[in-house]
């Protein structure tokens, strides 16, 4: 999860995508490499910052946003069987196999779907927290549309892994406010963004209010989270996955990630060779404006790096993982 941006969708558009509706924003030159970024459990695209997105934008890429299948301005798939979320937390406590509408599978082919209907052929794939779990079944099942991978503060899904705080689950699990209290509504979206968010860069209650109560007002669909969540219940372990990703990779993660801890970033990594590991200390499980710049920057330089690595595998050089110079980190790399 991770909240949303003040402004609007600035070009929003729709495509017709395996019987969905998927609204998106595409901005950039046409001509450009492409940049599909894929958004979180709960979340809409206009989590993506703007000043984000620009920046990519402004860099020569083509930068494809968009609401996932169920949350925000995408169908909703309202004729699902409905989901209690006390009986998928207990059946995934012990281990139950959990049944779910859709799969991280049936997602990640409306991310490359949307690639079809926009004709692009390859694309730089980067997603967070359940969005970076798409992105690996992306490079992973489809790495002829793949070309980079950046999978920020997700994980691999391996259950050894550390699991959220214990202050994170009580908000997240906790009793929430009627639909139609739109104050409280708020409030608890403040709270639930102050819990998950970066210690190291805490956004102003001014801000945080206006992010969430401009996310309320686009789209308030709190069973499309439920279905989200099933599906990454049922997705299981990624791990032997991540192993067959060839695709230059960059995983990020903040040191201070409450609701998917640092842990599963550096798992990530290791499973995937040759990717590049960025930690950064004080980010949580956010977007902070002080950070924007960097993580932009660092996805740029990831991409740009990846179009050389894939040209140097085409002469027959560097037929394994990243060329070293590729794999260089910068401050916070391991």
């Amino acid at each position: 999860m991770a909240f949303a941006s003040v402004n609007a969708s600035v070009n929003l558009a729709f495509a017709s995508v395996n019987d969905l509706e998927l609204a998106y924003d595409d901005r950039g030159p046409k001509s450009g490499p492409a940049i599909l970024l894929i958004m979180g459990l709960g979340t809409q695209m206009i989590a993506w910052p703007e000043s984000f997105c620009n920046q990519l934008a402004s860099a020569g890429f083509r930068v494809i946003r968009f609401d996932n299948r169920d949350i925000g301005l995408s169908t909703k798939l309202e004729d699902a069987p409905k989901i209690r979320l006390a009986g998928l937390l207990f059946n995934a406590l012990l281990g139950r196999k959990v049944k779910a509408p859709y799969s991280l599978e049936d997602m990640a082919s409306d991310a490359v779907g949307l690639l079809d209907a926009l004709d692009i052929d390859k694309a730089h794939i980067v997603g967070a927290s359940m969005g970076g779990m798409i992105a690996q079944i992306v490079a992973a099942q489809y790495p002829e549309r793949t070309l980079s991978l950046t999978s920020i503060m997700s994980s691999s899904g391996d259950p050894k892994l550390p699991r959220s705080k214990p202050k994170v689950n009580a908000v997240m699990f906790g009793r929430r406010p009627k639909p139609d209290d739109r104050e409280q509504l708020v409030r608890f979206g403040m709270k639930m963004f102050r819990t998950i968010g970066s210690p190291g860069y805490p956004t102003p209650p001014e801000v945080l209010r206006q992010k969430v109560e401009a996310s309320i007002a686009r789209s308030y669909y709190p069973a499309g989270t439920v279905r989200q969540f099933a599906a990454i219940i049922a997705n299981g372990s990624r791990v032997d996955m991540l192993k067959t990703i060839k695709a230059p990779t960059l995983v990020v993660h903040g040191s201070d990630d409450p609701l998917v801890p640092v842990e599963a970033g550096i798992d990530t990594a290791a499973h995937i060779a040759g990717s590049r590991l960025e930690l950064i200390p004080g980010m949580g499980h956010d977007f902070p404006a002080e950070l924007t710049p960097k993580l932009a920057a660092d996805i740029i330089t990831h991409c740009r790096a990846a179009r050389e690595v894939i040209h140097e595998r085409t002469r027959g050089h560097y037929p394994g993982a990243i060329a070293p110079e590729a794999r260089a980190g910068g401050a916070g790399a391991l």
